[in-house]
């Protein structure tokens, strides 16, 4: 569940650290034992999971399996090895936007250039932020909340 090769979208998440991520399961299965073996996922790959987020890895049991199979399970994950995906996607866009391919399509339908420099600068800044959330610490959160704290004083 958990391994590159069941990923929507070619982003290796050895390569990022989950933010958060939900586990439903179907079929006839104890909830004490699946609560479990996540929280010793957890405890294993714990690198591979922010700490500043408590309780991040939430799971799910329906005692209904799917039709024709007993038992099944569906993984939804936000890791910050989309990042990469995200980069790919807007280094591709760089190139055929610094060449205005097939620009023409979209200003004859009413679009703005500006528009795709705009969303050029929101997938920059989407990465960067998931950098951030990747490299980010305990003590670092507990700074941000301390500054926001005395701004909110001044």
């Amino acid at each position: 569940m958990w391994d590159a090769k069941n990923m929507m979208c070619a982003a290796d998440p050895r390569h990022g650290r989950y933010l958060t991520a939900s586990a439903m399961f179907r079929g006839k299965m104890s909830t004490k034992e699946v609560d479990e073996q996540m929280i010793n996922v957890q405890n294993k790959n714990s690198s591979y999971f922010v700490e500043w987020i408590p309780n991040n890895v939430k799971s799910s049991v329906c005692d209904i399996p799917r039709g024709g199979l007993s038992m099944a399970s569906t993984f939804v994950g936000n890791s910050t090895s989309i990042q990469e995906m995200f980069r790919r996607v807007s280094e591709q866009f760089t190139a055929m936007f610094r060449r205005k391919a097939f620009l023409h399509w979209y200003t004859g339908e009413g679009m703005d250039e500006m528009e795709f420099t705009e969303a050029e600068s929101n997938m920059n800044d989407l990465v960067s932020e998931y950098q951030q959330y990747q490299d980010a610490t305990v003590d670092e959160e507990v700074e941000y909340e301390e500054d926001e704290g005395q701004q909110e004083i001044s």
